[in-house]
Formats: structure tokens, sequence, C-alpha cells
């Protein structure tokens, strides 16, 4: 029998006409646990065709967590970030945020607020990612008691480093404590303001930021790659972020590469910036902005039109700060408030989405009080983003 598929309900705030109908369904009729060889198939289309899938009311073990993200990739098997046990690499700013299962240690306990006795945890304190841990600036004290808060830090999940970017990225809901709506306002001199629920996870897809692209920015994406910094988790752990956490201030807070642990020039990752949906060829444009380093751009293909051309004969950018406004010039309308979702979450929420095609931020402020726990699950790919191909760059260069 054939999943039943329903498109999502998504705020007001969303403008749905350039979001694209074809992004995000809610799957009913199956358990993402028990799926069998046929329903995984249709699963799985479903994801590559639309980029988000949601699971109501799911009541999700670990282990089948686990299974589900990798039948995505069957060869693959560790954690996306490579290392079991991250909450203890202290040279890694990820570690404040996640804790490894132990029975499942592919599965990631984040969340905030005091736990006991979770999945084989006696007790622990989680922390929520908060824009006045890891922004240069900060909305007024004041104000944050108010419900008035930023996105934490936009990024997909990927290591950038050795390992292979995650194909799809899981999310399950176990506990979410209920608040009023807060507002996350962007303080980059726009006035734009984003009104959410409380926790939410904020998403962005790569497919739209490609698809507003100015003309030259679209030639610039298809011609770019981003090459990031080894170990970037680490490189970044002095820096602070932006006001709209879509990459970092450039004021020399970085790690110097020497100081980092021991790392190798092979591993490093480059990137092309547009990844091609690898069922529907479609591209999007995925470029973390914290990570990344330098920027390498071909030059034109011969006989393309330069008139306009950003880069017309290639270039290396390695200047961090140059690295940067680019990079934030191309993202950054992207999250406009109305082409941002921020998903209202309920318990046992279950969200599948596809990593390779979307950023994601975490959003909001808890009270010491209140306690949220979620299980989130990816794994390094076994193999890397497919690119454009010579007919993509024809065509958009």
């Amino acid at each position: 029998m054939p999943i039943n598929l329903v498109s999502l309900s998504f705020p007001a705030t969303l403008d749905r006409e350039t979001f694209g109908e074809r992004i995000g369904r809610e799957v009913k009729g199956v358990h993402p646990g028990k799926l069998n060889e046929e329903e995984f198939q249709m699963v799985e289309s479903a994801l590559y065709e639309h980029d988000m899938l949601l699971f109501r009311n799911v009541d999700l073990t670990p282990e089948q967590q686990y299974r589900l993200v990798k039948a995505f990739d069957p060869t693959s098997e560790s954690y996306g970030h490579g290392n079991f046990n991250v909450d203890g690499t202290k040279k890694s700013i990820l570690h404040s945020y996640i804790t490894s299962i132990p029975r499942a240690p592919q599965v990631q306990l984040i969340g905030h607020g005091l736990v006991r006795d979770h999945e084989g945890i006696p007790e622990i304190t989680l922390k929520h990612g908060r824009h006045a841990d890891f922004h240069k600036t900060r909305v007024r004290i004041e104000d944050e008691e108010k419900g008035t808060t930023r996105f934490f830090r936009w990024h997909m999940d990927a290591a950038l480093y050795d390992l292979s970017p995650p194909r799809v990225t899981t999310l399950y809901g176990i506990k979410v404590p209920k608040g009023p709506m807060q507002t996350v306002r962007y303080d980059d001199g726009t006035g734009d303001e984003l009104k959410v629920t409380l926790g939410t996870t904020a998403f962005a897809s790569g497919k739209v930021m490609f698809d507003i692209l100015p003309k030259e920015l679209k030639s610039l994406a298809v011609r770019a790659r981003a090459k990031y910094a080894p170990h970037p988790f680490e490189w970044m752990r002095g820096a602070r972020a932006v006001s709209t956490g879509l990459g970092l201030e450039s004021d020399g807070q970085e790690t110097p590469l020497d100081e980092l642990s021991a790392w190798e020039e092979e591993r490093v990752k480059a990137y092309p910036f547009l990844w091609k949906n690898p069922v529907t060829g479609m591209l999007y444009l995925q470029v973390h902005p914290c990570a990344i380093r330098e920027i390498h751009i071909d030059p034109l293909p011969e006989g393309a039109n330069r008139e306009g051309a950003l880069y017309p004969d290639g270039a290396h950018i390695t200047d961090l700060e140059e690295v940067r406004n680019l990079v934030y010039k191309m993202l950054r309308p992207g999250i406009a408030p109305s082409l941002v979702y921020p998903h209202p979450w309920e318990e046992k929420d279950l969200i599948l989405f596809n990593n390779r095609g979307f950023i994601h931020s975490v959003v909001g402020v808890f009270t010491k009080d209140q306690i949220r726990i979620f299980h989130q699950c990816n794994l390094a790919a076994s193999d890397e983003p497919i690119g454009p191909n010579e007919d993509d760059v024809n065509r958009w260069a």
C-alpha cells in the first residue's frame, strides 16, 4: 500500500510560492522504525522529492532511529562528526551541546535542562544553543526575558574534515516544553523579525537559496568551491557569530592552524557551492557559513557572456573577511523571514530531512525549569556530494 503524503501546515509568514509547494510532507500510514523494504523505498523517494518528512506521534527507540538513518546509506556507520564521544572532545565547540546515547552512540542526546535516568544516562544537564553564548553581540537581557531571541548558528550537519557530509539527519522530539511565542530578531539593520514557537528548529532551503540568486551570483555559484578549515569546530571556537547566526565576525579570533589537533592537508574538505539532488537533479546552494576558509572560483567557460560576470577569469579568495562577505551576500536572502520554516515541535515528532539540501538552526531561549529532550542522528556518508556537471556550468555561467 502506498504511503500517504500530506502537505505540511506552514505558518502564514512563509511565502509558499517562493519556498516551493514541493518542499515538506507529513507521512502517514507507516511507522518510521518498522519500515519494510518497499515502504522504505517509498520514504526514500519522498525524502529526495520533498527534502523534509514529518512523522507525528511516533514512539521511536534510539536503535530504530539509527537503523532508519543507516538505511539511506547502508555502508555508513559512524556519527556524522566521527567521534561517538564528541561530547568529550573539549576543543570542539560542539561538545557542550551533544551527548552520545550509550547503547546507540550514533544517536545524540540534545536539549535543555536537568535530565535523569534517560537511555542509560544517570544524570546530565543539557545545554540549549543560545545566541548570547556564541554571537559577538546579543539582545538586551530585558528583551530576551520578554521573548526576543535570535537564530543560534545556521549550519548543515557535517564534520567538514576527513568525513563526508551525512545524506540525511533525523530529529526526534521526546520532551517539548510549552511557552509563549518568541520573536527572532535579525539585528542586521533590515528590521527583519520572525515569530516562532518556543524552541523551534528553523530550516532554510538550499534550492530556494540558489533559485533566488541574481544571474551574476548564479554564475559564481556554479563555478565556486568552498575550502573548509581543518577541524573547523576547533578552529572557530574563539570566534563569534554575526547577529543573524549566518557566519562569523572577521576579527582574528580563530584558532591558529598550528594550535589545532593534528591534521593533514589531504583530509581537509573542499566542496562545490552547489550540490545536486541525486533523484531530482535539482541544484542546492549548500555552504557552511561558519566553517568556510577559502573560495576557489573557476573561470567562465569559453564562449560565456562576460558582461556583468563576477570573477570571469576565476579567483582564489583567501582573505577571510572577503570570503565571509561573499558567502553572506549569497545566503542571506534565503533566510528572509518569508523563506524560513520554523517547525512547531510537538512531542513524538520525528523530522527527517535532506542534510545536503537544507541548512538549519536552533532558536530561542528556555527558562531554567523548562526541560527539552531530543534525539538527533546522522551518519558520515560513504560518498561525497554531487556537484554541478558541465551542462549545469554552461547553463548557469
